[in-house]
């Protein structure tokens, strides 16, 4: 028996996710553990069911996630890129509802490289006249 699913990566910061959406019985696993236990804020946990709310398909899907990389609040951006982009191979119609919400944009943002003769990425030595 093949269980089917529908897959999505997600990636944010140096965080990824591995997300599969099984439709039935609702079910939220991360890494093995339970998703109450595995974020410890609600915080991260409202930002990973995002896109399930933007859809209106709460409920309808049980996910399995493997995540590795970042902290807590990368993982869990990580984790909503990946549903989202599992929910537009379950149903292409959601597309637009995904776009608008911005689930489907990978966040961009991540932390600048430290420069040489300066102290981090570009906070400078303290200057001295005399």
């Amino acid at each position: 028996m093949t269980l089917t699913y529908f897959y999505g990566t997600g990636r944010r910061k140096s965080a990824s996710a591995r997300v599969r959406l099984y439709p039935g019985d609702a079910g939220f696993v991360i890494n093995g553990k339970p998703a109450e236990e595995f974020f410890s804020r609600q915080v991260d946990m409202n930002t990973a069911l995002e896109p399930l709310r933007a859809t209106e398909t709460e409920g309808q899907f049980r996910i399995s996630v493997v995540v590795q990389g970042g902290g807590i609040t990368g993982q869990a951006g990580a984790i909503r890129h990946g549903i989202a982009r599992a929910l537009l191979v379950s149903d292409p119609e959601l597309r637009k509802a995904l776009r608008s919400g911005g689930f489907l944009t990978r966040d961009p943002r991540a932390k600048e490289r430290k420069k040489p003769g300066l102290k981090r990425a570009r906070k400078a030595p303290q200057y001295t006249k005399r």
